[in-house]
């Protein structure tokens, strides 16, 4: 007998999303993937000047805020061929990345981890023994006896006190749940840990950036730091240096202990790698520039259909003609119009919103479809890693590698690249990218410092807007997949921008050929032990690290709020 459950909103994302699932024979059967909220940020663009495009458009979400900044100024770039200073790049990527690796750490352990790690188990765990397996697996120095046996006691605290404080309402005993109490102990002590790890991140996208979340240091031509190399009110050697030991401390805490626990995850969860794949056609942008015009990266991207490498194709530049081309969004299944009823280049693009409510069969979601070429894609970590693989970028080969290498010998049972086309794989992907990530981190570091001793302290170019109609897309490998912005600029002013980002793409409607997004496909088939637990929904959705967008107000006809609950 079929059972309809819908989890709304689902929680631990950033924005409102809606995920219904028809259960079946203890497996979802269909699914629909609804984004609840609507911003109309590209409505509030029209008309104005397009290098203030990137401060509007980082107020999109309280996450992504770096990332909507960068690819602003990149589409207006874009637009009027405009050269950006080696400085300006090398400290654009240092801000990109360090967001990146922080918010990798961030979904890992502080948004995913609890559907797989089951706290309260972890009161069951012996301290010593979890500290002998956490040193068995790497050299993290806080994998001692005492730091276990510190945890135990803070977790019990929280449970004697009646509460579990930052741990509440999780599915703690469910059926699903297989990890060992010691494993369990020690995912909650690097839950902690990395509470502490994550806020270095921070500290380098706040200096290079003057603040974050919403940085200000941005401009269409470059930055606003000036450089130097005897004043202490700009930026200078001496605070670039406080960096480097940031820098460092984030990649010992993400390939001593980011990658090893997803891994051991993985490993005691291996069912998992045959759960979740769903659409295998994987889109990635390049990124990190390491040129003045964006056509040499230090992070290849591309399309692959149907999960065969082989079929790799790369996006090899800034305004690349096979990327340009062949991006369209459908809105047959999505809450807006268009003046003619086919998909859009977003050049085209439309937003005219349409509210229907929720309609199975009709419109159902306030996110348009993307497609690339006509064919629905996947993007994020797994889809970066998997166009590394296939273009030998060596960095994504070394770290996929290590990651498999080190499931197989916890399985103890070879587990080879066809599993990182799944639910776990996704999280494997990402440890691989933020590894990856981290080390470009501090080459990008290493570049600045390199050319500021040689003597150039540019960091700007001023922009001319020229008469008539121009066209510019900017893109961006962000922490969640592919992102563009796309404008059309009329003697100075924005006549049309759209924005398709990672979660439009990952959690879309059916498209125009009626063919379900990535949400949608790979819940298909995922088995679910309690229809009023529905945990193994969460895991995978969580899988992609949706963020759909932040600080939305619902309004009916009367202008009352409209309380959303979790059903």
């Amino acid at each position: 007998m079929s059972k309809r459950v819908t989890i709304d909103p689902i929680t631990r994302i950033e924005g409102h999303l809606r995920i219904d699932v028809d259960v079946d024979g203890g497996k979802v059967a269909k699914a629909w993937s609804s984004g609840q909220m609507w911003r109309g940020i590209e409505l509030i663009l029209l008309g104005r000047d397009p290098r203030d495009a990137w401060s509007i458009t980082q107020r999109i979400c309280g996450v992504c805020t770096t990332v909507h900044a960068m690819t602003s100024v990149r589409a207006v770039e874009n637009a009027l061929q405009l050269e950006v200073p080696l400085n300006a790049q090398y400290i654009r990527n240092i801000i990109m990345l360090a967001h990146a690796v922080h918010d990798h750490i961030v979904h890992f352990y502080h948004l995913s981890a609890l559907d797989w790690v089951d706290v309260t188990s972890a009161l069951k765990a012996d301290p010593d023994k979890t500290a002998s397996l956490a040193e068995s697996l790497s050299s993290w120095k806080l994998n001692g006896k005492h730091e276990m046996r510190a945890t135990k006691e803070r977790l019990a605290g929280f449970v004697n006190g009646g509460q579990l404080g930052i741990f509440t309402n999780g599915y703690w005993g469910h059926p699903a749940m297989k990890l060992p109490p010691e494993v369990n102990l020690l995912a909650v002590a690097h839950y902690l840990q990395a509470l502490e790890v994550q806020r270095k991140a921070n500290k380098i996208v706040s200096v290079l950036g003057s603040k974050t979340p919403h940085i200000q240091n941005l401009a269409v031509g470059g930055v606003a730091n000036p450089l130097a190399t005897d004043s202490q009110s700009v930026l200078t050697v001496e605070r670039l240096l406080a960096l480097k030991a940031w820098i460092d401390d984030l990649a010992d805490f993400v390939k001593n202990v980011y990658l090893i626990d997803v891994a051991a995850v993985g490993a005691f969860y291996a069912d998992w790698t045959a759960v979740g794949a769903g659409v295998t056609n994987y889109l990635s942008v390049p990124d990190v520039p390491l040129d003045t015009m964006g056509t040499k990266f230090a992070v290849p991207g591309g399309f692959i259909t149907g999960k065969d490498l082989s079929t790799y194709k790369p996006i090899s530049k800034f305004g690349d003609e096979y990327w340009v081309k062949g991006v369209e969004e459908s809105i047959k299944h999505s809450w807006y119009d268009y003046s003619e009823q086919k998909p859009l280049h977003p050049y085209q693009g439309e937003t005219k919103p349409n509210y229907t409510d929720f309609q199975d069969a009709g419109k159902y979601s306030w996110l348009k479809s993307p497609t690339f070429y006509g064919k629905t894609a996947q993007v994020g970590p797994l889809a970066n890693v998997l166009c590394g693989l296939a273009a030998g970028h060596a960095p994504t080969k070394k770290y996929a590698t290590a990651a498999l290498d080190t499931v197989s010998a916890l399985a103890k049972t070879k587990v080879g690249l066809d599993a990182m086309h799944s639910t776990i794989g996704r999280h494997a992907a990402r440890a691989v990218r933020c590894a990856v990530l981290v080390d470009e981190l501090s080459n990008q570091w290493s570049l600045l410092l390199g050319n500021i001793a040689k003597g150039d302290l540019k960091t700007f170019n001023k922009p001319v807007f020229p008469k008539g109609e121009v066209h510019g897309v900017g893109f961006h490998e962000a922490p969640r997949g592919a992102l563009s912005h796309w404008v059309v600029i009329d003697d100075g002013k924005i006549k049309n921008y759209q924005c398709v980002v990672p979660s439009t793409w990952n959690a879309c409607p059916r498209n125009e050929k009626d063919e379900p997004g990535p949400y949608e496909a790979s819940l298909k088939d995922t088995p679910i032990a309690d229809a009023d637990k529905p945990l193994e929904v969460l895991r995978t959705v969580h899988s992609f690290d949706p963020c759909i967008a932040c600080a939305i107000h619902l309004t009916d006809d009367e202008g009352t709020a409209v309380k959303v609950t979790t059903r």
